[in-house]
């Protein structure tokens, strides 16, 4: 079994050569991220009677291994901290002899564990990703039903979950616990001697079985403020340059009316050029960080007006792609711009102008604007 979770996890390793962007979660309300498990339990047993350490050639012997099962109900509180609490039973060894019958014995342990999920830890919470890594440490109480005993328990394992699906994932699981000496029912040791690990009752299992999510089984991205409050402030200085222009073409229209002016060519002329001045000043958009799709399509409706002037007009549009600069190197930054020029000119083309008409530029990584996440854009404007 051991050999198989080697060669499995070297498979899930290969998968997720990719990395995975890091990003912080949303919390997930209480009844969320709940889980529960099944699996059949493979467990050599060591009894304070044979010594400090587990010989392992001995390990395996059939007249200190049996199956059980365990079953546990627990719950992800952030995609990388866990609780469960396990039952794990039913069929023990109390190792007498070398004979398995006479070593047969019946228990069962109640523990509560705490989880540490590292793939998410380390590498980036990733709903998609096929193997989580999660070690854990617990504590709880086990009973040997054979000879009425009972026993506090420390225990320590692995837990390598493989997804299936959203809901379902496989178990393998290796854990080590350690019991009071007189746990499995042979007082090695007297009452007065001190539980230390070389006279301690010991378990080594190995657990196979499934997983089930249920309730909401994954954590959502919160959004990116910088570059809400970005794009919030760059609406807000498109709609003050359109209520100035606006406000100018009022005041001109009303020295108009009071000199009973009407438009001459030379003003029809002026009025063309004021129409072009109020779509050719620079529309953003704003990206999320290390991203080239548009963080927000309510960016596209700005973008739309410097469309249809550039077909009324047979204009041409320069689309700029920014990066910042205190975010990657100098190559990924300018690869980035470019991303991100191209996907609005792609939306541009979307809104029916003739790609020809539209000039692409990569500025690279700038930090022309503060906060830095507001350079984290393209622009679009008329030539």
């Amino acid at each position: 079994m051991v050999l198989a979770f080697a060669g499995v996890s070297v498979v899930s390793m290969a998968q997720e050569a990719v990395p995975t962007e890091k990003y912080s979660v949303a919390t997930n309300s209480f009844w969320s991220n709940w889980f529960v498990q099944a699996n059949v339990v493979g467990t050599s047993f060591y009894g304070s009677q044979e010594g400090a350490f587990m010989k392992p050639k001995t390990l395996f012997k059939n007249y200190r291994t049996n199956l059980g099962f365990s079953v546990a109900l627990g719950k992800w509180f952030t995609p990388g901290i866990g609780l469960r609490t396990k039952f794990t039973g039913i069929w023990g060894r109390s190792v007498i002899g070398e004979n398995k019958k006479d070593n047969a014995s019946k228990y069962w342990v109640l523990n509560e564990q705490v989880l540490f999920n590292l793939s998410n830890m380390l590498c980036g919470y990733s709903e998609t990703r096929v193997w989580n890594f999660i070690p854990y440490v617990g504590a709880g109480v086990g009973r040997n039903m054979s000879y009425n005993t009972y026993s506090m328990d420390l225990n320590a394992g692995i837990l390598n979950m493989f997804r299936l699906n959203k809901k379902v994932a496989i178990n393998l699981d290796i854990n080590y616990g350690l019991f009071d000496p007189r746990f499995d029912g042979i007082n090695a040791t007297n009452s007065t001697t001190k539980n230390t690990f070389k006279n301690m009752d010991r378990t080594l299992s190995v657990e196979v079985g499934l997983t089930y999510n249920f309730g909401k089984a994954t954590w959502s991205k919160t959004p990116d403020v910088e570059a809400i409050k970005a794009l919030s402030q760059g609406q807000i200085d498109a709609l003050n340059a359109q209520l100035a222009d606006a406000n100018a073409e009022n005041a001109r229209l009303r020295n108009q009316i009071a000199n009973h002016k009407c438009p001459t060519a030379t003003n029809a002329v002026d009025a063309k050029t004021t129409v072009k001045e109020i779509v050719s000043a620079p529309v953003s958009v704003f990206f999320n960080i290390g991203k080239s799709k548009v963080a927000s399509q309510k960016d596209l409706q700005n973008v739309q007006a410097v469309a249809e002037a550039a077909k009324a007009n047979n204009a041409k549009i320069v689309v700029t792609g920014y990066a910042d600069s205190k975010t990657g190197n100098a190559n990924f930054n300018q690869t980035l711009s470019e991303k991100r020029a191209n996907a609005v000119a792609d939306a541009l083309v979307n809104m029916g102008v003739d790609r020809s008409n539209i000039e692409i530029n990569a500025a690279g990584g700038v930090d022309t604007l503060s906060p830095i996440s507001f350079n984290r854009r393209a622009t679009v404007e008329l030539k």
